[in-house]
């Protein structure tokens, strides 16, 4: 039987459907507002980067997860 992949505290990705994903990326979301909102450090450095940056961010960590639902 193959070993489940799990995450913190003990989780396994099986237990959790599409909607729990969904609801898991809108609290990171969430958390990363807050950040922004709450620690002005934080604000002025989000402020100061160029949006390419993100975008870039964006691409390099979406990349590995698009890559794995195309092959199936």
């Amino acid at each position: 039987m193959e070993q489940e992949k799990r995450l913190i505290f003990g989780t396994t990705l099986k237990y959790l459907n599409t909607f729990d994903m969904g609801l898991l990326k809108l609290a990171i979301i969430a958390f990363g507002l807050f950040l922004v909102s709450a620690w002005s450090v934080f604000a002025n450095w989000v402020i100061n980067t160029h949006w390419a940056w993100f975008l870039v961010a964006c691409i390099v960590f979406a990349t590995i997860p698009a890559t794995k639902i195309w092959k199936k």
